[in-house]
């Protein structure tokens, strides 16, 4: 089922993926407020269908919103090999890695997922090379 929600009309173009980061402060007394704040913080999604209904907008660049018809993304991170089990439901965790020049950082504090949130694992991708020595596996969490 597709989740219907407004967004700049700038940055309304099908196939763009973006983290819904929360509610702005200054919108609180917008008519509109539920309409663009009935997304999950935190949470990946991608612009599936750019529909023709725009608004008025104080925030967004080119001061309008247009609706758009949003689908969650799954989101590919490294968790430990024992969790990477398909089909299972998993609490993440990042792998609190401070290595940022390694090349598995991204998938080891990936964007889009909540620490502490249940994933189901949709799918294992392989293994994933860590210099720490943890044996990962990197999935797709949805």
């Amino acid at each position: 089922m597709a989740i219907v929600t407004l967004i700049g009309k700038e940055l309304a173009k099908k196939g763009t993926e973006f983290v819904y980061l929360g509610p702005l402060t200054e919108c609180r007394d917008c008519k509109l407020r539920n309409a663009c704040f009935n997304l999950e913080p935190g949470r990946m999604y991608r612009i599936s269908k750019v529909r023709d209904t725009e608004h008025e907008c104080k925030i967004h660049e080119g001061g309008k919103v247009v609706a758009v018809e949003v689908e969650k993304v799954p989101v590919e991170a490294a968790i430990p090999s024992k969790m990477a089990v398909e089909g299972t439901v998993i609490r993440f965790e990042s792998q609190k890695c401070l290595n940022i020049g390694c090349a598995s950082y991204p998938l080891c504090n990936p964007l889009g997922l909540k620490e502490g949130s249940r994933y189901r694992v949709i799918k294992i991708k392989g293994d994933v090379k860590c210099p720490e020595g943890r044996t990962l596996k990197s999935v797709l969490l949805e």
